[in-house]
């Protein structure tokens, strides 16, 4: 919830009074080191969290705050490295004429990381993170991790929901993700490109209206990758949804989900 590292999480529950009450540790109890962060996460492991999370979901289900009538679903950059001179002169010592996405996971540390691009000049080099979210009061109920080479379209598979409306921006009016959402009993209402010929900029409008509020979930999250691989990603990808859930759980002063 705070968006610390181990070891930032180590020193903020040995010198914090709430943070200590708040996990329940008393005024004088010993708080644990960085390392114990890391040995629970492995321990809980990523498909556990993943259980945790959907029990979540549908303990909001239950309680009438999440449906799947309209879902608005989108993707955002996750970025592992900003920097890859090293990466980049290994490769040329190696022969390679750039590196890409073809021949980076020889030289990276992150073996599954890729580039990806947003528009035709934004890059990064991690992963994305696709999202559904329920428009009824806006929890995530999807999250899904892939490398960041892989399209919005593609993506958009591990996170449709079964039914109801789909509310997209442009990456999701192509063939692959129109598929998905066929497949899914869904009803798209995906932003068109302006060359489409069924193009209605009023219906367009509206749909870019309806999406606006959603779009700020984003922009909560941390988008630097803290872990290797995308197992470990999508364990981040889990907490930090979670962790938005929760939040806004506080925000609409909403009945306990757990008991």
């Amino acid at each position: 919830m705070e968006d610390l590292s181990d070891r930032e999480l180590e020193r903020f529950l040995q010198e914090n009074t709430a943070a200590k009450f708040f996990c329940g540790f008393s005024l004088l109890e010993k708080t644990p080191d960085h390392s114990y962060f890391s040995v629970l996460r492995k321990k809980i492991g990523t498909e556990r969290l993943a259980k945790m999370f959907n029990q979540l979901i549908e303990n909001l289900r239950s309680k009438g705050l999440v449906s799947n009538v309209f879902t608005f679903i989108d993707a955002s950059k996750m970025v592992s490295k900003i920097a890859l001179w090293e990466e980049r002169d290994k490769a040329i010592k190696k022969g390679e004429e750039k590196l890409n996405n073809d021949v980076v996971k020889k030289f990276a540390s992150d073996k599954q990381a890729r580039f990806g691009c947003k528009g035709k000049n934004k890059f990064w080099f991690g992963y994305k993170r696709h999202v559904a979210a329920c428009m009824k009061k806006g929890f995530i109920t999807k999250v899904a991790i892939t490398p960041a080479n892989i399209t919005d379209a593609k993506g958009l598979k591990h996170v449709c929901p079964e039914g109801g409306l789909i509310y997209a921006d442009k990456a999701y009016c192509d063939k692959p993700a129109q598929d998905s959402i066929k497949k899914k009993n869904c009803i798209s209402k995906a932003i068109l490109k302006n060359h489409m010929k069924e193009k209605d900029f009023r219906r367009d409008a509206k749909i870019a209206k309806l999406r606006m509020p959603y779009e700020h979930i984003f922009s909560k999250m941390d988008k630097k990758v803290r872990y290797k691989g995308v197992a470990k990603t999508q364990f981040q990808g889990f907490m930090q949804a979670m962790v938005f859930n929760f939040k806004k759980l506080i925000n609409i002063d909403s009945t306990p989900v757990f008991t």
